[in-house]
């Protein structure tokens, strides 16, 4: 794969924005830029609940593609912020199929990271036939064990992190920090809410990039990220992201015809890399790169750098190669 270019495209506004209801409580955001005859492409934020920004408009030629950015039901615009009522895995994957078929999209470019890329592999292998092709970063497949890494494993390369997120409970409630964090969260006092918001997310941030990143614990701490990502993620996290242990993995039969790369940082350590490297193993078809000097946020120069060289890529050929 070449690359010629390494940096994000130039700053765009959307030519167009609204509000598109899905059902009698939620009312999710979208945007579209670039050029309106262009290679359709969907942006799919982390998290879940994290929410998209203007900057991942810049991934894609505007010249080229027909840029698609939204927010996840429960996450940044969308409305209500943080709301758990109709809000799982299958909601998020009919929400697309809503959105593309709003837009008159036939079949789109499906690029997500993280969690997006949870979201991406689930919607690509219930419609293939929607996806010209999917951009994959930091891959999580929400297994239990990759639960269990995030909440306690990280402890190991990031206890000083860990120490911050465990000591906002008492200890007897630090065996259980998904079913603990979620009671606090779910509760309707921001005094009670919003502290283990944002000790949860800006631990999601500590541990997200190589090197230490003020501005990445910015951002996480937030408040409306912090409490669309921690109240959304805790709610996935205890119900198992509404789907079958290993159903991902255990599908990717179903992407045989899609090209697809995976992006992944070595040193990636809220999603090590081995995930990535099982699914490359069981969908061969895809292009597989390992960036030796990243962690796991998109903003790793080796990641945004690779995840621009795989929109150009394809934008060239429709592939990755």
């Amino acid at each position: 794969m070449s690359s010629v270019r390494r940096g994000l495209f130039p700053e765009i506004e959307p030519r167009a924005s609204a509000m598109l209801k899905l059902d009698a409580v939620h009312h999710m955001y979208w945007e579209e830029c670039g050029n309106p005859r262009g290679i359709p492409v969907v942006f799919l934020h982390g998290g879940p609940g994290a929410g998209s920004t203007a900057a991942h408009r810049r991934f894609f030629d505007p010249e080229a593609y027909r840029i698609v950015v939204y927010d996840q039901r429960g996450a940044g615009r969308s409305k209500p912020l943080g709301e758990l009522r109709d809000n799982t895995t299958p909601h998020l994957i009919a929400d697309l199929e809503t959105l593309r078929e709003h837009l008159k999209i036939d079949r789109w470019l499906v690029f997500g990271g993280s969690w997006g890329s949870t979201l991406a592999l689930a919607y690509a292998e219930t419609h293939p036939g929607r996806c010209l092709g999917l951009v994959l970063r930091g891959i999580f497949l929400c297994r239990k064990s990759e639960i269990d890494w995030f909440l306690y494993g990280l402890r190991s390369i990031y206890p000083e992190s860990w120490e911050r997120l465990a000591g906002l409970l008492p200890v007897e409630e630090r065996g259980d920090l998904a079913k603990n964090y979620h009671r606090r969260l779910i509760d309707p006092d921001p005094a009670v809410h919003m502290p283990a918001a944002r000790a949860w997310s800006i631990y999601e941030g500590s541990c997200s990039t190589l090197l230490p990143s003020s501005d990445t614990v910015a951002y996480f701490s937030g408040d409306v990220v912090a409490l669309g990502l921690a109240r959304i993620e805790a709610h996935y996290f205890i119900n198992d992201i509404f789907l079958p242990e290993n159903s991902l993995i255990e599908n990717t039969g179903r992407l045989a015809d899609i090209p697809g790369i995976i992006v992944q940082g070595r040193y990636d350590m809220v999603c090590p890399l081995v995930t990535a490297h099982e699914l490359a193993r069981a969908w061969p078809q895809a292009t597989y790169r390992i960036i030796p000097d990243a962690g796991h946020s998109v903003w790793e120069p080796g990641i945004l750098a690779a995840l621009v060289d795989a929109t150009e890529s394809f934008k060239r050929t429709g592939g990755f190669g």
